[in-house]
């Protein structure tokens, strides 16, 4: 099999292999690292995976990226030391499931992506003898993922950027009660106002001395584990060789992108359902095929999805034969009709939203939070346009429903039951910084936490 390499979106980096793309997080060009070729898994291999644990799958989808970079049993005790919680998969009707993505330590999809990552960057770091600063910027629950995962790791310290009025309590609490290497930054602004702090210190000559990567979905180490939990789904939710909806609530497109890895890998998926909320930039390209971006982003409840112009654009574009660069600009247009056939898109407004999480509840008793309910009213919508009856799918619920108490308690009278680790947060005191958006003032402020363990 031919060694994996991993190029930019925008073409004018070196390839690299997986231990420097995941070093890096973004490409010296400010493009997004996408393997040069996808392996296949043969479908007698994805029959077998009905009979597998978490652990186990996750370890035959990583191991095709991972032979060059990392022995297979090292891998494999990464695996079973990352996914040690439940993924549960909820009946609703027919054969729609609701896959909840909320049973890891911070009570969110992210920690599926961040505790692989942690582990194997952790190590890569350690092997190579240097201290790294993994920069990440948060609408959610990417920084709490993050902040856990990193979270004591020696030799690398983790700076978190977050919208101060966008994040919900629970979710600031989780990234401001841990001290030791991470360190917490409330920015006056909105998420593409941190994301795009993020990205331009990555490319700023003035930071390159420094060792700086990612954990944000810029990074391909964030989108390569989010891939294994579609294997998962639709090893125990359809038969051999049938092709699975899925319906993806999506902001950033990190976890809509690991969906078409999975495709890309052989996985059979007759529709990749990518609902948004009011940010609602991407069906309004996949209906004209011209792309603009929302500035500044809206604020809406599903907050994690505020995101105006999201990065991982620039993969799907690119895996569609076109180029989207950084900031927005559509250089070469994709393929728009095999991208309307294989993806749908529709926008969920905030009123629909607290509807949804309403009416799921009164007629399935499913509790959903405003993620998961964006991505059920995405497949609604998608239903209203073609049938699935007799269809295996898959609604990806990514939040624990008590990290928004507000919406559930507004919309259906009641508390959502709090698990242990968001529980043990109430009390304990937060710490953080607060920035504005002038890139400069955040760029000495990085320097100096990096150079002198203080930040300016």
């Amino acid at each position: 099999m031919a060694a994996i390499r991993y190029h930019s979106t925008n073409g004018r980096a070196p390839a690299v292999d997986l231990r420097e793309a995941l070093l890096r997080g973004q490409a010296p060009d400010r493009g997004l690292y996408l393997p040069d070729h996808f392996p296949v898994i043969q479908p007698a291999e994805l029959a077998g995976f009905a009979g597998l644990p978490y652990p186990e799958i996750a370890f035959r989808v990583l191991s095709r990226f991972t032979g060059e970079v990392l022995d297979d049993t090292v891998l494999r005790g990464l695996c079973e030391d990352a996914y040690d919680f439940e993924v549960p998969l909820e009946p609703v009707f027919d054969r729609v499931h609701v896959m909840r993505l909320d049973r890891g330590p911070t009570a969110s999809f992210k920690d599926f992506a961040a505790r692989m990552m942690a582990r194997m960057i952790g190590r890569f770091a350690r092997e190579d003898g240097i201290d790294l600063t993994i920069l990440t910027a948060t609408s959610g629950d990417t920084g709490s993922a993050v902040a856990g995962a990193f979270h004591g790791l020696p030799g690398i310290r983790v700076m978190v950027l977050f919208p101060v009025d966008e994040v919900s309590a629970r979710q600031r609490r989780q990234m401001t009660t841990l001290r030791d290497n991470i360190h917490v930054v409330a920015v006056d602004g909105k998420f593409d106002d941190c994301q795009a702090m993020v990205k331009r210190a990555f490319a700023d000559p003035a930071l390159g001395h420094l060792r700086l990567s990612s954990a944000n979905s810029i990074n391909i180490g964030r989108l390569l584990p989010q891939s294994v939990y579609y294997f998962y789904a639709a090893s125990r939710l359809a038969g051999p060789g049938e092709p699975i909806v899925f319906s993806v609530p999506s902001g950033n497109f990190g976890d809509m992108m690991g969906a078409v890895i999975a495709g890309r890998m052989g996985l059979p998926i007759k529709r990749l359902v990518v609902p948004v909320n009011g940010n609602d930039e991407f069906p309004r390209f996949l209906g004209t095929g011209t792309y603009a971006r929302i500035e500044p982003s809206r604020n809406c409840l599903s907050n994690a999805m505020n995101v105006g112009h999201p990065s991982n654009l620039a993969r799907l574009v690119a895996l569609y034969g076109g180029h989207l660069d950084e900031v927005g600009t559509l250089h070469q247009s994709p393929d728009m009709t095999a991208m309307r056939r294989d993806l749908f898109s529709s926008t969920v407004p905030d009123e629909t939203t607290c509807a949804t999480i309403r009416e799921a509840w009164e007629r399935h008793r499913l509790l959903l939070e405003p993620h998961g309910a964006v991505g059920w009213r995405g497949l609604l919508d998608y239903a209203a346009t073609e049938s699935i009856s007799g269809v295996p799918v898959a609604v990806l619920e990514t939040a624990h429903p008590a990290k928004f108490p507000e919406a559930i308690e507004t919309t259906l009278g009641f508390s959502p039951e709090v698990p242990a680790s968001l529980a043990r947060l109430e009390g304990l005191p937060e710490q953080f910084e607060r920035l504005g958006t002038d890139y400069a003032v955040f760029r000495d402020h990085l320097q100096a936490l990096v150079e002198t363990g203080t930040p300016a």
